[in-house]
């Protein structure tokens, strides 16, 4: 495969790295006029303002030069049209396609596509207007008043984010619930707070076999029958998103409430599945229907914009010439919306399990680095917590400003003091402080010259430090669905340039696999393991379980 870094632009834009780290973005704005105008990209609802990276006329030339390199236009258009780009599970990548319009066909290989995911989309429809409306009954006759999800990874965290982001659209009557932790104490607070005779249960497994997803479905079902003394119960409170009807069936739940989907639908690209069958229970399907096409809007944005206005391509080169480059190994996501306070845990999912890899789609180590360390808070929270650090800390961070225009239903005065903030941060860690600057402060509120002194280093910060600026219209369904959509498309472009295979995740198999014998040795009625099953640090450990259980 093409090495990367052979191409003609890497090198061209390593040497122009040390230029622009001898300037100053300062500089390049007050240069530079049009600079803000210039640096922008809107697409589906969403502006992206990237003026606030060390990038310069040429050096952006030089990125987009380097996707062409890279074949980002061959490899987008291989991706949409079903060819197996996941080489090594042997698997097309086509979660666009749940995304399409009722009317539009997906063919591949003859097949269209289409037809499958609007039928399990229409079984979703009926399904979530049931419990809308009141007409699907617990056991006893009684209105559900609770939904619980239980999943984990792709399972939990897309439809608890998107949930959680479009709450004040969500059906008044329902509460919706999301358990993924299973030591115990998630699946205990949320059951202590629902009752038996109104809770309904989505059980979310592709296989039906992933442990931690079964063995909080098991409390719930137990739960269940308890109070309802009958296993007969469980067919009206629990259904299941699976393609294991087998599984399904012996658990309780009857084939007719459960939902597929397909081995080219990724865990981390699901949402807009089965998998988002809460989604539509809290939204209703008009409203899932509308975060679809938001997010089909953002593809077909991405499929057919050229590459220097293509909004997802321009998050990815960003965060290319900031890793790789400039050297900044981690990234903040700041939403600067309450709502959107799970974005960024959703992002690292699908960031770091899409292109957390070492090793390239041929199998030879990647020549440099690849995804971040991607981390984020609300930002508002994360000013009076780590936003120190950003500032005058040693290690840089690139950082994504994620704001909303509309207050929507909000107090339009308090939006606009967290729109401020997020304004002047961007600002703040562009500009910095000079100490010519911090100078005037200090004698402006009179302090002394030798105060003056002893304060002027700690008051002086560099700035230069990079950030994107995403502004969304408004948060709805839509533009929520092409912001997902967005960041899923600049995950693909780097995986692309980096050469990895971002739609794998072999990282996380082994550690499945010891927890499963190292579960078996924790049991104390179990032997001991042998004194070479293990290192000895995991020998004490496990040996520190048992000798508290005995």
């Amino acid at each position: 495969m093409h090495d990367i870094l052979q191409s003609t632009a890497w090198p061209a834009l390593a040497a122009r790295r040390d230029a622009l780290l001898a300037t100053n973005l300062r500089t390049l704005f007050s240069t530079d006029p049009d600079r803000a105008r210039r640096m922008q990209a809107r697409a589906c609802g969403i502006t992206l303002d990237y003026s606030k990276n060390l990038l310069c006329a040429d050096t952006f030339a030089l990125l987009i030069a380097l996707a062409e390199e890279a074949e980002v236009p061959a490899r987008t258009r291989a991706l949409f049209s079903g060819a197996r780009v996941n080489t090594t599970e042997d698997r097309a990548v086509l979660h666009m396609a749940l995304r399409c319009p009722p009317a539009q066909r997906w063919l591949v290989d003859g097949v269209d596509l289409a037809d499958a995911v609007h039928a399990v989309r229409r079984r979703m429809r009926a399904f979530a207007e049931q419990l809308r409306n009141g007409t699907w009954r617990g056991h006893r006759g009684d209105t559900i008043t609770d939904v619980v999800n239980i999943g984990i990874g792709g399972s939990d965290l897309g439809p608890a984010m998107v949930c959680e982001a479009l709450r004040d659209h969500a059906h008044p009557g329902l509460r919706m619930h999301f358990v993924s932790n299973v030591d115990g104490v998630q699946i205990g607070d949320v059951l202590r707070g629902c009752r038996p005779e109104t809770t309904l249960f989505i059980v979310a497994s592709k296989t039906f076999t992933t442990q931690e997803t079964l063995a909080n479905a098991r409390v719930a079902r137990a739960w269940l029958i308890d109070s309802a003394g009958s296993a007969a119960a469980v067919a009206r409170h629990f259904v299941a998103v699976s393609t294991n009807a087998a599984a399904v069936e012996a658990f309780g739940i009857h084939p007719d409430n459960m939902f597929g989907f397909w081995d080219w639908v990724g865990g981390r690209f699901s949402l807009w599945s089965a998998i988002g069958l809460p989604i539509m229970v809290a939204l209703g399907p008009e409203r899932f229907d509308a975060l679809l096409a938001g997010a089909h809007a953002m593809d077909e944005h991405f499929r057919t914009a050229p590459l220097a206005a293509n909004l997802p391509v321009l998050m990815a080169l960003c965060g290319i010439w900031n890793v790789d480059f400039l050297d900044l190994p981690s990234q903040l996501i700041a939403p600067y919306h309450q709502r959107l306070h799970r974005l960024p845990a959703y992002l690292q999912q699908l960031d770091m399990e899409s292109n957390g890899k070492s090793v390239r789609l041929d199998g030879t180590p990647t020549p440099c680095r690849t995804s971040p360390i991607l981390w984020g808070e609300q930002g508002i929270n994360g000013q009076h917590a780590y936003f120190q650090l950003l500032h005058q800390g040693t290690q840089g961070v690139a950082v994504d400003f994620v704001g909303v225009l509309d207050p929507g239903h909000q107090d339009e005065a308090l939006h606009r003091i967290a729109f401020a903030n997020l304004i002047a941060q961007a600002e703040a860690l562009m500009r910095g402080r000079s100490a010519a600057e911090a100078e005037a402060e200090m004698r402006a509120a009179g302090l002394s010259a030798d105060r003056i002194r002893q304060l002027l280093p700690h008051r002086v910060f560099g700035g230069n430090r990079p950030s994107n600026v995403l502004l969304l219209d408004r948060l709805d369904p839509h533009t929520l669905g092409a912001l997902i959509a967005a960041y899923e498309h600049r995950t693909f472009v780097q995986g692309v340039i980096w050469g990895v295979n971002s739609f794998d995740q072999w990282g996380v198999e082994l550690g499945k696999q010891l927890a499963a014998r190292v579960l078996d040795e924790l049991d104390p009625a179990s032997a001991a393991p042998a004194f070479d099953a293990h290192d000895a640090s995991t020998l004490g450990l496990i040996e520190r379980y048992r000798a508290w259980r005995q």
